[in-house]
């Protein structure tokens, strides 16, 4: 899903559709970016390493186009711990994305929320709507169903989903020190500058200790995934959110977004020819109308984002 990297300003209270096309362009591609990694056929901590190469020159030609001063200790410093979290977080998921299906994946990590804001409530005193759990329950059983009525030949593993859940724990880290960042002054541009580097500090050894040399041995269909990744979510999808914010309600934008892990399973269904059964479907629906109920309801004490950043 889309991360928390946004410049809130001038927020239309009638949603336009120029937002609305902004936030459906944003969604499809983060939707795509799990199926496309697994159709890569590398290993997936070998894809997150490259993607975050890429992502590095574009954004630091954005911050030279634009003339922007380049950061100083003290921003570094603030984004240096989200940095940190997000290379970990990638180099998690993508590795996750190649040991199990895309309808755990997604749906798993779709529960951000539900540990994000109780994080959020702890570390930055907030008081959101504690009522609001009690929607979690519905995607917790929606998640059950997912997770225990996949077919027999599918392409989930514990192994796989373990590891999903330890992307969820550092994704919550991540908005954490995002949040902190973002609090203090720091632009979405200069973050997302800032962030990059600090993030392949952790990538780096990651893809040293589980690649080796897979790391410069990619086929074409790699580094295409790579790059193009760099661009569809890395730029593009985050500019589209950003542009959003301007035109849509943030309720409106948080609804949307839970519609991302149906496309990645339907995506994944046309790429991978990945199945779902139908006790899945219905474990997908609930997922969807749980997230939806309690993050509405939670926004009404506080502005806790879920989302995960490809």
């Amino acid at each position: 899903m889309s991360g928390p990297v946004d410049d809130v300003t001038r927020v239309s209270r009638t949603p336009r559709p120029v937002g609305i096309i902004a936030m459906l362009a944003a969604v499809v591609s983060f939707a795509l970016s799990t199926p496309i990694v697994k159709w890569a056929g590398e290993t997936g901590v070998v894809v997150a390493f490259w993607r975050m190469w890429f992502s590095l020159g574009l954004w630091w030609i954005v911050m030279r186009a634009m003339r922007r001063p380049f950061p100083d200790a003290r921003t570094w410093k603030l984004v240096a711990p989200a940095g940190l979290f997000f290379g970990m977080n990638i180099s998690l998921l993508f590795t996750a994305v190649t040991r199990t299906s895309i309808a755990h994946l997604e749906f798993i990590t779709s529960m951000t929320p539900l540990v994000a804001v109780p994080a959020s409530a702890l570390i930055f005193k907030e008081r959101p709507n504690w009522s609001a759990l009690r929607f979690g329950v519905i995607s917790i059983v929606g998640v059950a169903l997912v997770l225990f009525f996949g077919p027999d030949s599918g392409t989930s593993s514990l192994e796989g989903d373990l590891i999903v859940l330890s992307v969820v724990f550092v994704w919550t880290c991540y908005l954490m020190f995002t949040k902190r960042a973002r609090a203090n002054g720091v632009d979405t541009i200069t973050f997302m500058a800032c962030m990059v580097p600090t993030g392949l500090l952790t990538t780096i050894p990651m893809a040293l200790v589980l690649a080796g040399d897979e790391i410069f041995s990619m086929a074409a269909r790699g580094w295409f995934v790579a790059a193009g990744l760099a661009v569809l979510t890395g730029m593009v999808a985050h500019g589209c959110i950003a542009f959003a914010q301007q035109h849509l309600p943030i309720q409106t934008i948080t609804v949307m977004q839970t519609a991302q892990p149906a496309l990645a399973v339907l995506f994944a269904f046309f790429l991978l020819s990945e199945q779902v059964r139908w006790p899945q479907v219905i474990g997908m629906g609930l997922v969807i109308v749980g997230i939806s109920l309690f993050t509405l309801t939670i926004q009404r004490r506080t502005n806790v984002v879920s989302g995960q950043v490809v």
